[in-house]
């Protein structure tokens, strides 16, 4: 039976406390990796929690919290060999009524900090002799557009657009750059914005519910192993062959 052991192997989270982060946390905890996770609601500026898992907190937006990331990592298992971009928010308003100052908390928390975390983990692997792998969770909202949510679908065509460049960039140094599309996932984030998203429509959160499930081939909406599943894929050998990818993981609603 094929089985996947990241055994001596280190990963990088941001946002790894909650939701699709954590369950990417777990699952590659469950491989063997040692895993260090960035998130600004983290306690200490750095917390050895076990033998295999460090705390930092951090803001992805700030390039200083980006290079001590990557930096404390180093520190805790020697290298890093997978970097997960998982770190996002999203605001709901419609496009006309969007205001600045949350246009420019969601672009700096899903592009920026992208972008920042990208640059710093890959500057160390290359001084590693390259290879690694890059993974940055974008969404559906990468490839579609969707209502009251302008600014978090522009932050994630963002994303996967300077995943390709990344990915072109770094193939020589066998630093393989891909992005997962999530769905509607069942975390904190989404039930929020199904409340937020029912004020504005005049529905009920409920009815928010059943209308994505409807949309879903699958009839389900996802849980965050589903997409944890596919990061680990990613981090794989099985995906030696792949890079600048966008992964879809959202039960059929979104095919292209």
């Amino acid at each position: 039976m094929l089985s996947i052991d990241f055994t001596g192997k280190t990963l990088i989270v941001t946002g790894g406390l909650t939701g699709i982060g954590k369950g990417i946390v777990d699952l590659f905890l469950e491989a063997g990796a040692n895993v260090v996770i960035g998130d600004i609601a983290c306690k200490a500026d750095y917390e050895q929690i076990h033998e295999r898992l460090v705390h930092l907190r951090i803001d992805v937006t700030v390039a200083e919290d980006a290079t001590r990331l990557i930096e404390g990592a180093v520190q805790a298992f020697g290298r890093i060999d997978f970097l997960v971009n998982n770190s996002g928010t999203s605001t709901m308003d419609y496009a006309v009524d969007i205001k600045e100052a949350d246009w420019d908390k969601v672009m700096d928390i899903n592009a920026k900090g992208v972008y920042l975390v990208s640059q710093a983990g890959a500057r160390q692997m290359l001084h590693q002799g390259g290879g690694g792998r890059i993974i940055n969770i974008a969404s559906q909202a990468g490839k579609n557009g969707y209502r009251c949510m302008g600014n978090y679908v522009a932050s994630k065509h963002a994303v996967l657009g300077f995943t390709k460049v990344m990915a072109i960039e770094l193939a020589s140094e066998q630093i393989l750059v891909n992005a997962v599309c999530p769905g509607i996932v069942e975390t904190d984030m989404k039930r929020r914005e199904r409340i937020e998203g029912a004020q504005l429509r005049g529905m009920t959160p409920e009815d928010i519910l059943a209308e994505d499930r409807s949309q879903v081939p699958l009839g389900r909406t996802a849980e965050p192993e589903d997409v944890a599943n596919v990061v680990l894929f990613l981090a794989s050998p099985f995906s030696s062959y792949m890079t600048g990818q966008a992964i879809n993981v959202t039960g059929g609603m979104t095919m292209h």
